[in-house]
């Protein structure tokens, strides 16, 4: 497993020093570690594809997480819900395969596809779709919501048939054995682990639990998701305890030099969810998180 973009020709590093919004070269990696972004971080609505194109070259950022909406909007997928499952069924592969070409001909690699269609409601048409979809985009991996054993054992039949790599995605159930089942289950199978869901779920979750469980499973992780959030504080949706990178109690810093000090090959990836300040946007709040980034693996 490999997650390092290797079409992309670079002479060296990028070290940004004093953070500049105004210059954003692409990245390649920090001190041999990926980072890349979740597409969510740019837009968590629906959004089009050629507006996330220019928000990863305005930001800097060569590969990514890519939402299912920042792109299926884009490929002509209905408004209404009750439309989805037979557009997705009926959608040709070759419209995937140019969007890969779109990306790619702006030097962005697509490593993970994140379609909102592997639910226990989804239909077995619907996760094949996503099967597909992945392989026609080039993607390592198809990342998808941890849920029932069931809904896992369904999932893992069609990744075996396609041979697909899914990376599950835990919120606040996530713990040291929350994956569990799905890891027996099949080979297939990774965790997309998300450290600030993780240090926010429960009191028994530590950094220093979190530092360990990442060695112990770092070959079965496909991706992290790096934000910074409360410790055992869930999400309150009317005031969400995400907090600007370093305010919180995720330690991001640690788990960026633990992944630089291990080799490990798996990618990191910004997910941008805490509020915009006043005078910002998105972009540069991305740009803002890269940088946090750097001064963690330069120190």
């Amino acid at each position: 497993m490999n997650t390092r973009r290797s079409f992309i020709k670079k002479s060296s590093l990028v070290t940004f020093g004093a953070l500049n919004l105004n210059f954003s070269p692409l990245l390649k990696d920090i001190n041999g570690v990926d980072i890349s972004v979740v597409t969510y971080s740019f837009n968590p609505g629906i959004e089009d594809m050629n507006i996330i194109i220019q928000n990863c070259l305005d930001s800097g950022s060569d590969n990514l997480e890519l939402m299912g909406n920042h792109v299926e909007t884009t490929l002509g997928m209905p408004r209404s819900k009750r439309s989805h499952a037979d557009w997705r069924a009926n959608i040709s592969m070759k419209e995937f395969k140019n969007v890969k070409k779109e990306f790619k001909n702006k030097e962005i690699n697509i490593f993970a596809y994140k379609p909102y269609c592997m639910s226990p409601n989804n239909s077995d048409d619907e996760i094949e779709y996503a099967m597909k979809a992945t392989k026609a985009l080039g993607a390592e991996f198809l990342t998808a919501e941890l849920t029932t054993e069931e809904n896992t054992k369904r999932i893992s039949k069609f990744a075996e048939k396609h041979n697909v790599n899914i990376g599950y995605h835990a919120h606040l159930q996530a713990s040291d054995t929350a994956w569990d089942f799905a890891l027996n289950d099949s080979k297939k199978n990774f965790i997309n682990l998300d450290i600030g869901h993780y240090i926010a779920a429960r009191k028994e979750n530590t950094k220093e639990t979190l530092l360990n469980f990442i060695l112990k499973n770092h070959s079965r992780i496909c991706s992290l998701h790096l934000k910074d959030r409360q410790a055992a504080k869930p999400l309150n949706l009317g005031a969400s305890d995400n907090q600007i990178w370093g305010k919180g109690d995720t330690p991001i810093f640690e788990v960026l030099q633990l992944v630089r000090d291990n080799s490990f090959k798996f990618t990191s990836s910004v997910e941008l969810e805490y509020r915009i300040p006043e005078g910002s946007n998105r972009v540069n709040e991305v740009k803002r998180c890269y940088e946090y980034c750097n001064q963690a693996l330069n120190s």
